[in-house]
């Protein structure tokens, strides 16, 4: 009997030495893999800072790799983003931000990953009368950010962009509308005005769609919608150009009272002085 609990009181004592020996030899591979993630991540800031963008986000995402379970990680994701997104390489940086914010949703940095992913498609408008797919990507991105995160300076400056947006987009209504009015295809033509009208009335395209209005439903006979837009540039925009042109519409003799005052023509200071002189 005694030869028996000698024998499980060895074997026990084995098993925990056992136990306590692997503990030790993971806790040493732990420090070794996070020592290695920060030397990754080291070398990352170091090839960034010296304009080695595309190894720098190598290096980011081999510390995130490494050390996934860590608090490097999503900051070194987010890093291999911002390293693309500093030198116009919108594609990878869009793949880096995606994949940040589906594997870390709750990381408190995803405001500005949002941000930054609306800043790549917004970076990416080069000629909106080709491609509208980056500005309709962008302006999804920039009103997401403004209803997520108000109150805050990604909101201030979305919303900023976001009025650059509705110019570009209603410059591009405008554009296509007047084609219209020259091919003398009414009803399409009044759609992309009404467009502008409803959709980016904030734009200074606004004022010129409302007398576009004016004058083809003028054209058509339809006075009393003539008479409404005329009536809603004429409240709002007393002042402009376009009213005195859609006043005109109905008045073909009418002449713009500002046009008739005329300024004495002053000169610059150099000729003045020279006439000052002879006098």
């Amino acid at each position: 009997m005694k030869i028996f609990i000698r024998t499980i009181f060895i074997i026990l004592t084995l098993f925990l030495i056992s136990c306590s020996g692997k503990e030790k030899v993971s806790i040493i591979k732990e420090k070794d893999i996070e020592l290695q993630m920060i030397d990754s991540y080291r070398e990352g800031m170091k090839a960034f800072n010296d304009g080695d963008v595309l190894f720098a986000a190598q290096k980011f995402n081999e510390a995130e790799l490494l050390y996934p379970q860590s608090d490097w990680a999503p900051r070194s994701a987010l890093m291999a983003a911002y390293s693309y997104y500093s030198q116009d390489y919108y594609g990878d940086a869009i793949y880096e931000l995606k994949r940040f914010l589906k594997t870390y949703p709750y990381d408190p940095r995803v405001d500005y990953a949002h941000f930054l992913l609306a800043m790549c498609h917004y970076e990416k408008i080069v000629d909106e009368k080709k491609d509208l797919g980056p500005l309709v990507e962008a302006e999804k991105k920039f009103i997401f950010i403004i209803e997520k995160y108000p109150n805050t300076d990604f909101a201030l400056d979305a919303q900023f962009k976001l009025d650059l947006i509705y110019d570009i987009l209603a410059s591009k209504e405008m554009y296509i509308g007047k084609h219209y009015v020259k091919k003398e295809k009414w009803i399409p033509a009044i759609n992309r005005f009404k467009k502008i009208v409803n959709d980016y009335e904030t734009t200074i395209y606004v004022e010129e769609a409302l007398h576009r209005l004016v004058e083809i439903y003028y054209k058509l006979g339809l006075l009393d919608q003539s008479k409404k837009y005329a009536s809603l540039l004429g409240y709002n925009y007393q002042s402009s150009e376009w009213y005195a042109e859609s006043y005109r519409v109905f008045n073909i003799n009418y002449e713009d009272p500002r046009k008739k005052i005329k300024k004495k023509k002053k000169g610059n200071f150099i000729t003045r002085k020279f006439k000052a002189l002879l006098e």
